[in-house]
């Protein structure tokens, strides 16, 4: 039986609304200073913090934690890390609220996995943990849904917070590399990934089970020193400040109704559409919290899109749009939609979506072409730098430099050092690409005949002993 205390917060009438923490994220800061001091500034002392990072001990693994009292125990000692790595499993396919079903958690020395569907356990030690020790960095991979879900139980997101998938994209060509793949490179081990799919609501769980979970806690654990290292080596750690924030950011999991037609793709910027667009979405948000099941098996988002953009005059015309059952045409849930539509407003002004980043400046066939020159430099030195190109820049952002935009984040800051320089002077006539000896170069236009090269941009890097092969992306 699921336990009380694990009901999300706003998940039903009577509980209270998640608190947005007002809090500034701490878990990039400390990142930036690290590599301006080349230092680890994970607290007051920063190079015994460091040294206790890379110190490789022997790892206690736990039974199963089902029990306030071992949790709570577990806990105090965490709370003396410099670190802990955190994964969860659960389900959400039939759900709309995801349904925790396991944590795990690492420092280390020690690592356990957490029942949170024990009867009668009591979770606030480790919530506290997550969420109000700010002594202790929190370690995830592709962290996105187990913060969430702490949201969910708390209002709060964990802090300081580090991603590693987030920061794989400063130091290699990865952009969403997956745990097992992030593992082999590093560690050089084969993760058994054969329980990933496995039904973790299930009671009892199997040691098979436990064993797999607990993997992906231990591994991160010698992964992150060794990534940290890199990171101060090479420099890059104040490039992964935003992502980290929007990571951490409470905004992002706070199940806003209103917000929801932010998410759906919706073509042209029509007032009354998205006016439609977005009461539709807040309907089909309160149906499906109402319901506990997943928005889409209210409505699918293009058939939501559908019906914002092309709305039935009378509830029989329910039936003939795609993606709803001919029931509706007669039902209580279609003439809850058809009210909706019928008191849907004009979308407002100060809600109308940005533009593109061209704020409506022509790009052009020979625009279009210069963009692609643009998306060739990205490549090619992304692969020289080897980083991730989602890092530096996205292809809307190039396009609106080929249109003659300049206020753009890749002109400043570090990308600007990094990129933008030379893909301004690309637009601008002032460097070409040349080929010399079968590598790609940029050249000075008026250096041409000099052999002036400013970048080889063929040049392969070599990992070093703490660095790992090149790892291939996979989304996981």
């Amino acid at each position: 039986m699921r336990p009380s205390n694990l009901q999300p917060i706003g998940k039903q009438s009577g509980y209270c609304a998640p608190h947005v923490d007002a809090r500034a994220n701490r878990g990039t800061a400390w990142l930036c200073q690290a590599v301006q001091d080349c230092n680890l500034q994970l607290g007051r002392n920063a190079r015994r913090r460091y040294s206790a990072c890379i110190k490789k001990n022997d790892m206690k693994i736990h039974d199963l934690i089902t029990t306030t009292e071992a949790l709570e125990d577990l806990c105090t000692r965490l709370a003396k890390s410099e670190f802990v790595t955190v994964d969860t499993e659960f389900m959400r396919e039939n759900t709309y609220w995801p349904e925790l079903c396991l944590v795990q958690i690492a420092n280390e020395e020690e690592a356990a996995a957490i029942d949170p569907m024990a009867e009668g356990i009591d979770l606030t030690a480790l919530l506290d943990l997550m969420c109000e020790n700010q002594d202790v960095l929190k370690v995830f991979h592709a962290g996105g849904q187990d913060v969430e879900i702490i949201y969910n139980l708390t209002g709060k997101t964990p802090h300081p917070i580090f991603d590693t998938q987030i920061a794989m994209m400063a130091i290699s060509q990865s952009e969403q590399i997956g745990y097992a793949n992030m593992v082999e490179s590093w560690l050089g081990i084969t993760v058994d990934k054969g329980a990933r799919f496995t039904d973790w609501g299930r009671r009892p769980l199997t040691d098979r089970q436990i064993e797999y979970a607990i993997g992906d806690v231990t591994y991160l654990s010698d992964i992150f020193p060794k990534m940290l290292k890199k990171l101060i080596k090479t420099g890059r750690g104040a490039w992964l400040n935003a992502e980290m924030e929007k990571l951490a950011d409470p905004s992002n999991y706070a199940n806003d109704g209103d917000k929801a037609w932010m998410r759906i793709r919706q073509a042209g910027r029509n007032p009354q559409v998205l006016g439609r667009l977005k009461a539709i979405a807040a309907w089909r948000e309160s149906e499906a919290k109402h319901k506990n099941i997943p928005r889409g098996r209210i409505m699918r988002d293009e058939t939501l899109a559908d019906v914002a953009g092309h709305p039935p005059k009378k509830q029989s015309d329910l039936a003939k749009v795609r993606g709803l059952s001919n029931s509706w045409k007669e039902n209580d849930i279609g003439k809850r939609l058809m009210n909706v539509l019928e008191n849907a407003e004009p979308l407002p002004k100060d809600e109308m979506p940005a533009k593109s980043s061209r704020g409506g400046a022509p790009l052009g066939k020979e625009g279009a072409l210069v963009a692609d020159l643009l998306k060739l430099l990205l490549k090619i030195r992304c692969r020289e730098i080897d980083m991730a190109s989602r890092l530096l820049t996205k292809s809307d952002e190039l396009e609106a430099l080929a249109a003659g935009i300049r206020k753009l984040p890749i002109l400043e800051g570090w990308r600007y050092e990094v990129f933008g320089k030379e893909a301004l002077e690309l637009v601008e006539g002032r460097m070409a690409f040349t080929v010399k000896d079968g590598k790609m170069v940029m050249t000075h236009l008026g250096n041409v005949d000099e052999g002036d090269e400013l970048a080889d941009l063929g040049t392969e890097t070599q990992p070093g002993d703490d660095e790992p092969a090149a790892a291939q992306p996979a989304a996981e």
